[in-house]
């Protein structure tokens, strides 16, 4: 079949590689415009734009769907179906009847819970035991379409959104290989059952700043939730501490002393007060340094995180 595929991440890339590699005949390339990036701000095309180019795929980027222009480029490649993975474009109606088998969303949850911008560190935030890829038929609202097929996978205790986004990635490309003739030849759609629907914004810098008169598990969903970006963090002294890594230790009463208080130094971190039970928080980052064991820096800042400070 003849596919048109809309995105611009690394998730992306790695479900338009396994089209390629099952030697589907992928016609255009739809992804963001260059952006500028790193310290000298120089524009860098997306990892799909990437790929697209390394395998001489024709690449669009528009900064609209809803212009005249844009449907009729996207009418020109007759596709017969439109593949849609973290795009960051809304598709209008238009751009959504185009092709003969509709537009169809590779998304990371088993929706409808988890419609949204973030679905992956929302449910290591929520504590969710499992997540998966929902194969979409997509309409005009935002993730509210038909599921097409779904499958799940388990969050295991010590997840990061860095692992679990590899792990989906993984798993949304072998799907939709194995699954697309099926959902664009024969579909079975299913309505998104309402009662069920939950949403996951965007994940904004201003979030990762922990408030210790949480609970404990709270916090260690966060710091794992927040893990590769934009990285949970703290104050001390001033100054911005990353935490990267961290563990609940659930011995012990430690409820008479106040949430954010450092109250020991184990031998592999830092042990820090809650609103429930401490954290051992293991690997941190302190400004313009690369993210350490932490007590590797207690050892060259011992006064920094002297016993009976405060962080927050």
């Amino acid at each position: 079949m003849k596919i048109a595929f809309a995105g611009t991440p690394l998730f992306a890339q790695i479900q338009l590689q396994a089209l390629i590699n099952a030697k589907h005949d992928v016609v255009a390339v739809y992804t963001q415009p260059d952006k500028p990036a790193g310290r000298g701000q120089h524009m860098h095309a997306s990892p799909v734009k990437a790929l697209a180019l390394q395998h001489q795929i024709p690449v669009e980027q528009p900064t609209s769907l809803k212009t005249f222009d844009a449907q009729a480029t996207l009418a020109g490649y007759k596709a017969d179906v439109m593949i849609v993975a973290a795009y960051g474009l809304l598709l209008p109606k238009a751009i959504l009847e185009l092709p003969q088998w509709g537009c169809i969303n590779v998304h990371a949850s088993l929706l409808p819970r988890w419609r949204g911008a973030s679905p992956i560190q929302q449910a290591i935030l929520s504590g969710d035991l499992q997540t998966g890829i929902t194969l979409m038929r997509m309409d005009v609202g935002l993730d509210t379409g038909d599921i097409l097929a779904q499958k799940a996978c388990a969050i295991t205790p010590v997840e990061t959104t860095g692992s679990l986004h590899d792990k989906l990635a993984v798993l949304g490309a072998e799907f939709l290989v194995e699954r697309l003739n099926d959902i664009t030849k024969s579909p079975q759609p299913i309505a998104q059952d309402p009662q069920k629907v939950t949403h996951a914004s965007k994940i904004t810098k201003e979030q990762a700043l922990i408030d210790w008169f949480t609970p404990g598990e709270e916090i260690e969903r966060k710091i794992r939730a927040f893990n590769p970006w934009p990285i949970a963090y703290t104050m001390i002294d001033s100054q911005i501490l990353r935490i990267w890594q961290a563990q609940l230790i659930q011995v012990g009463d430690f409820h008479h002393f106040p949430p954010g208080q450092i109250i020991d130094h184990a031998p592999t971190g830092l042990v820090v007060t809650t609103k429930s039970y401490p954290l051992l928080l293991t690997i941190g980052q302190l400004p313009g340094k690369k993210p350490m064991p932490l007590h590797e820096i207690i050892n060259g800042h011992h006064d920094l995180f002297a016993v009976g400070k405060k962080l927050g």
